[in-house]
């Protein structure tokens, strides 16, 4: 390979490695696994991947969740930046 070829793919590695890290703050995206489960990317350093049955009974408890979070505000945290916790 020549330089110019070196430098064209250089950049055009630096500019995927752009577009890699600004789709990954933009907030949270969703994928099927290669087994066939959902996974959420962009709550925490791994996906949750669970099966579409799993993912029904977790959103049919959804009211349930908040409930149980609102009664127990006190003693659940708040992550504030990665690897931090903030008691409320």
């Amino acid at each position: 390979m020549s330089e110019q070829d070196l430098k064209a793919e250089l950049e055009k590695l630096r500019a995927e490695n752009n577009a890699l890290k600004k789709g990954a703050s933009r907030g949270l995206s969703l994928k099927v696994s290669e087994k066939g489960g959902l996974s959420v990317y962009g709550l925490g350093r791994f996906p949750v991947t669970l099966y579409k049955e799993q993912w029904n009974k977790l959103l049919d408890m959804a009211e349930d969740i908040r409930a149980f979070m609102a009664a127990n505000d006190s003693a659940l945290k708040t992550k504030v930046a990665a690897g931090t916790s903030k008691e409320e």
